[in-house]
């Protein structure tokens, strides 16, 4: 008979999102997973495999937690305005502490290696193809571009953002809304 789980899944996923956001894929241990989830390795593997199928739980909570700007940017129907309002969006989703703690797929994303894991990395790009689209649908809006200026102009934004995740971990509130504001100047 199958012993009863002693925790709350979710619970310990959050939990496990945190420490992954703090610290990266990589540089996160099972023995660290243990301590910050309060469960032990028999628990950890049992439920969820091992340290990738933890990150992958992680990064479907972080969808659903980010779920919040991603659906008011596609719902949204202000072209590139849209776009420039989801980074401050983002921005103020990603404060911890009034601390800017990044994007947890970007926070990754910057620690990946040739030979990181390959569901991992398919899991990022998916990810991040996702916002891509959305920006893409966003920019349709706004008259007068071509297939090709747009998937340009998506792909810029895309490194923007990345680079604004990285930005606001070190720079202050009024270098942020200059990056931003810069940004979508001759968008």
């Amino acid at each position: 008979m199958a012993r009863k789980k002693q925790y709350n899944e979710q619970e310990v996923i959050e939990k496990a999102t945190a420490l992954f956001w703090r610290n990266g894929y990589e540089a996160t241990t099972v023995r660290m997973l243990e301590k910050e989830m309060g469960i032990n390795q028999f628990s950890i593997y049992s439920s969820f495999g091992n340290k990738q199928g933890v990150f992958l739980k992680s990064i479907d909570d972080y969808k659903k937690k980010v779920r919040a700007i991603t659906d008011k940017l596609q719902q949204s129907k202000n072209g590139k305005e849209g776009i420039k309002q989801y980074f401050y969006d983002f921005l103020e989703f990603a404060k911890e502490d009034e601390k800017n703690r990044g994007c947890l797929v970007t926070n990754t994303v910057n620690e990946i290696k040739d030979d990181s894991d390959p569901i991992i990395k398919t899991e990022l790009v998916a990810f991040a193809d996702n916002i891509k689209q959305l920006f893409i649908n966003n920019l349709i809006q706004d008259e007068g571009k071509s297939p090709k200026q747009i998937e340009g102009q998506a792909n810029y934004l895309m490194n923007s953002l990345l680079g604004l995740s990285v930005s606001s971990k070190v720079f202050d509130q009024e270098q942020i809304k200059d990056i931003i504001e810069f940004t979508f100047v001759n968008l």
